[in-house]
């Protein structure tokens, strides 16, 4: 690779990571390239960005950044997953990859201004999804005016109910 085209790797890479809501390092030692080609299939899926880059041109690219904070964990053979919408993706598609594949090993992550351990990013893949969020937040904000609406609407039905015994009441005397 020739210096300009390291520059502008470089440059694309900073400005990545200035976008990024999550960016999680991970160390793809031992896997085959038939296992990585899959985990990158499985990341582009859940719109997560995975890259091999060299460790000198990822720290070079991190300064001025939050990933700064990762650039102990630049060293052996690293790939970057980032995720620009969801930072709960790349945490939840990382970890089950590392389930079944005990070669990947997640060494942390940098979500805002928060350095995550892997502890940290396997808890953060425990969380439900952002659509699921949303959804269930929805549902209780529409639960409150329908239960209300429901309320108001039982209490003529109740009155007309006290009114027919009163009648019945008054018919059986």
């Amino acid at each position: 690779m020739k210096r300009n085209e390291k520059q502008q790797l470089v440059e694309s890479l900073h400005e990545q990571f200035t976008r990024a809501k999550i960016v999680v390092v991970t160390d793809y030692k031992g896997l085959n390239v038939t296992r990585l080609n899959e985990l990158r299939a499985k990341l582009r899926e859940a719109g997560v960005e995975y890259r091999v880059v060299k460790n000198t041109l990822l720290i070079l690219a991190a300064e001025n950044t939050d990933v700064a904070r990762l650039k102990d964990q630049f060293q052996g053979p690293s790939a970057i997953a980032m995720s620009y919408d969801d930072p709960v993706a790349p945490a939840k598609v990382l970890t089950a990859f590392a389930k079944e594949n005990e070669k990947l090993e997640i060494k942390a992550g940098v979500m805002g201004q928060q350095t995550l351990s892997f502890e940290q990013i396997k808890a953060l893949s425990d969380l439900p999804s952002r659509e699921i969020l949303l959804s269930k937040m929805l549902s209780a904000l529409n639960g409150v005016p329908t239960g209300f609406v429901r309320t108001l609407s039982a209490i003529p039905g109740q009155f007309l109910n006290v009114l027919q015994a009163i009648r019945d009441q008054k018919e059986a005397a």
